[in-house]
């Protein structure tokens, strides 16, 4: 019973996943370059500890922009027209993904200048 809950908890999580990368663009975005980064670890020969961070800083990304899509939606739907409140709330939502944006473009520049 437990490990079926879990099973179908990891179900809807793979739909949220792929309805993420099928529906916004920014997250798609995030996904190209996630690819590029990963290839470039990959020609690069990385190490196993930059891989560690870039891994880490892929998934910080994608997931607050996850968080951030949400907010959204949630927003839009509980106030469809526009409200200062809601806008602080959305814009705080853009800045917690520009925080991770940012963090992980150091840390790619930490990683990959040095391999110029």
């Amino acid at each position: 019973m437990f490990l079926g809950k879990r099973l179908k908890g990891c179900k809807y999580a793979i739909k949220g996943a792929w309805m993420l990368l099928k529906n916004e663009a920014s997250i798609q975005v995030q996904a190209i370059i996630a690819i590029g980064v990963t290839i470039a670890g990959f020609y690069y020969n990385i190490s196993p500890v930059e891989w560690m961070f870039q891994v880490f800083a892929i998934g910080l990304v994608m997931s607050i922009e996850g968080l951030n899509t949400a907010a959204e939606e949630i927003a839009d739907f509980i106030h469809p027209e526009y409200h200062k409140k809601i806008g602080y709330i959305k814009d705080v939502a853009a800045g917690a993904v520009f925080f991770a944006a940012i963090v992980a473009a150091i840390i790619a520049c930490l990683i990959y200048i040095p391999k110029f």
